[in-house]
């Protein structure tokens, strides 16, 4: 049974994972991390999470937990997440990565650690965008150049980057289908008199709000219509749950570079 690590096991997602692995059969939480100095340190993981006692502290050290085969399960902050990653290279170990925010640099730096071990790092571990992510794809290519795309992301407030990693890969999805640079097309928001809209350019609204779990629509507008994809997020369980689906599929992984794609046979 392949043994599970929680990173941020007091956050709001940790503490979900938490709660839901006690409900798995085939998976076996061994282990709970926090920042060195958060309250939570040598606290019951279950207790934090409000399960009651799983027998499973929470420390600070990911050394002293992390081990070969052993999976790390995190969505933190880039630099935290990093730092696992490597102790995750360096004893051979497996992650999963729902952590967004990440530099070009700390991507490339990710590209290399996966030499190692078997890392699946995904902006969003729902299923349902991920299938979206594809479906996608294909609007943009049957619609093609004659419809404007805007994509509109809003969560809670708590949440440090912008726009959200989701957003950035829906983006993404579409410049490729489209074959256009995203670096030179997109959008961020728009304020005074910025002319009108170029053909090529994809706009990227960001909202903070109260505690919206995460809202994405992509809307594809013409002369006359407009065609919109969006997927509302309304528990915090669907991206746990799809993190733990993930930690199946890399339990058996090679040493590589995976996203939810693999998982669920999209790639």
């Amino acid at each position: 049974m392949p043994d599970v690590v929680i990173a941020g096991a007091a956050g709001r997602m940790g503490s979900r994972l938490v709660a839901l692995l006690r409900e798995e059969h085939d998976l076996r939480l061994v282990g709970a991390l926090e920042a060195p100095g958060h309250p939570a340190l040598h606290k019951d993981a279950g207790e934090v999470a409000g399960i009651g006692r799983v027998n499973v502290p929470i420390s600070g050290d990911p050394d002293g937990l992390l081990g070969p085969d052993r999976i790390l399960i995190e969505f933190s902050v880039a630099d935290a997440s990093l730092a696992h990653l490597r102790a995750v290279a360096r004893q051979r170990g497996r992650a999963v990565i729902g952590t967004t925010g990440f530099s070009a640099a700390q991507r490339h730096e990710i590209e290399l650690l996966a030499r190692e071990a078997a890392i699946l790092l995904s902006p969003n571990m729902s299923v349902a965008v991920n299938v979206a992510f594809r479906v996608l794809r294909e609007m943009a290519q049957l619609l093609g150049e004659d419809y404007d795309v805007e994509i509109t992301e809003v969560h809670h407030r708590f949440k440090k980057d912008a726009p959200s990693g989701t957003a950035l890969r829906m983006a993404e999805v579409v410049a490729q289908a489209l074959g256009r640079d995203l670096t030179r097309t997109a959008v961020y928001g728009r304020h005074g008199l910025p002319g009108e809209r170029t053909r090529s350019e994809i706009g990227i609204l960001s909202q903070r709000s109260g505690d919206v779990v995460g809202e994405h629509t992509v809307s594809f507008g013409a002369l006359g219509e407009r065609l919109e994809l969006t997927h509302r997020a309304h528990s915090r369980d669907t991206f746990a749950r799809g993190a733990l689906r993930a930690a199946r599929f890399i339990a058996e992984a090679r040493p590589g570079l995976y996203s939810m794609e693999d998982v669920l046979g999209l790639a």
